[in-house]
């Protein structure tokens, strides 16, 4: 197949994820959701509360998950023979570590402290503390690794997965509106119109790259690197691919059909669908290494996003946790899940919510391969010494 019909493919792929929640919403509304086009996303309406048999199957859901992770061999993955000696870690942290951690402290202390001088500080926090725990996580690896870092070694890789960020993070909060926001952010008055949307395309080019990061550090340890390296070897037919592909379409256009009884889709429908696209077109995907056993990649990325998450919401709780009223930070989010919202550890994300970080990863991972595919740059973030 000819490059430019591959890229047609997955284009056409890519703008189907946004057309077919429209249409089946413009089905099931007779026009356009309410709160569409709030920027950034208000709560419009109550969700359905709480549903028993929604919940205890997302419990089961959530166990299964949790059974596969912690123990591998119970679904065919053996151990891979490993030196029980770590290398020596003779490299120094980095100087963007170091400079990294005073900004990263006062960000987290203004953002939580709510200091006020002519103007309240809590408003410029999320930028700068996710940046600098960024590059924090980048000097870790690059110690942990004896200089071997995204930053070090492909700076570029960098920029491009900040770029990549922001325009996929934008992706997500149109796609918001079709499950009737599950997610909104009450100050949406904080800037004007124009300042909301320059002040969060910065905050959405933190999301990448820190999923990456924590995707590096945790292959440098021995715990995760070969844990679900040697499982099950898994193929699948062109047959497979296209049905997988067409279960992508319905999903999609059921979420905008049906917005709280799928909700979830938002998750998860962009899988199906970019990963067939990606596969029936002979592009690598994620999952083209478990063909061979090799799962590591895909899980180690879904955990990395899970581990970047609790970050997420720790930063965003402890917002509203130590305010007596509701936080200025125009960043602060707050959820209207529905049928599952019981179970808050800590956080304004409800227990079972977490689970969903696994998948969101993945979406984050073919989006930046379709655009590595598409606008032919090097999409390989793996620095390897």
């Amino acid at each position: 197949m000819k490059s430019w019909k591959k890229k047609f493919i997955l284009i056409l792929t890519f703008g189907l994820i946004f057309i077919l929640p429209l249409i089946g919403s413009l089905v099931k509304w007779g026009g356009l959701p309410a709160g569409y086009g709030d920027f950034p996303a208000q709560k419009v309406e109550n969700d359905p509360g709480f549903s028993l048999l929604y919940f205890s199957l997302a419990v089961i859901v959530a166990l299964f998950i949790t059974l596969f992770l912690v123990f591998p061999k119970l679904f065919g993955f053996k151990n891979i023979p490993e030196s029980s000696t770590e290398p020596k870690l003779k490299t120094e942290f980095p100087v963007w570590f170091w400079w990294s951690l005073p900004v990263l402290g006062i960000s987290w202390f203004l953002m939580w402290a709510r200091i006020k001088v002519h103007i309240s500080l809590e408003y410029y926090t999320f930028v700068p503390l996710w940046w600098a725990f960024i590059l924090i996580l980048d000097g870790i690896v690059y110690k942990r690794t004896n200089g071997f870092s995204l930053v070090s070694k492909k700076p570029h890789i960098m920029q491009l997965l900040a770029v990549v960020s922001c325009f996929s993070w934008f992706a997500f909060e149109f796609l918001n509106f079709f499950v009737i926001e599950n997610w909104y952010y009450p100050n949406n008055e904080v800037f004007s119109n124009f300042g909301n949307v320059f002040w969060f395309s910065l905050s959405y080019t933190t999301v990448l790259p820190a999923i990456v990061e924590w995707y590096l550090l945790l292959k440098t340890f021995k715990l995760f690197r070969n844990r679900y390296r040697n499982g099950p070897k898994l193929s699948v037919s062109r047959t497979f691919l296209l049905i997988y592909y067409v279960i992508g379409l319905i999903l999609a256009f059921g979420m905008g059909y049906y917005p709280y009884l799928l909700f979830w889709v938002l998750w998860v429908a962009l899988v199906p669908m970019l990963s067939a696209a990606m596969a029936l077109t002979g592009y690598w995907t994620p999952f083209t290494p478990i063909k061979d056993g090799d799962w590591s990649k895909t899980v180690l990325f879904a955990l990395a996003t899970l581990c970047n998450g609790f970050f997420w919401e720790f930063w965003n709780f402890g917002s509203e946790w130590f305010h007596d009223s509701m936080p200025t930070n125009p960043n602060y989010w707050k959820y209207s899940v529905p049928y599952l919202d019981k179970i808050h550890i800590f956080s304004e994300m409800p227990l079972l919510g977490y689970f969903g970080y696994l998948f969101f990863g993945i979406n984050c991972w073919i989006i930046w391969l379709i655009a590595a595919y598409v606008f032919d740059f090097d999409a390989d973030f793996e620095v390897k010494g």
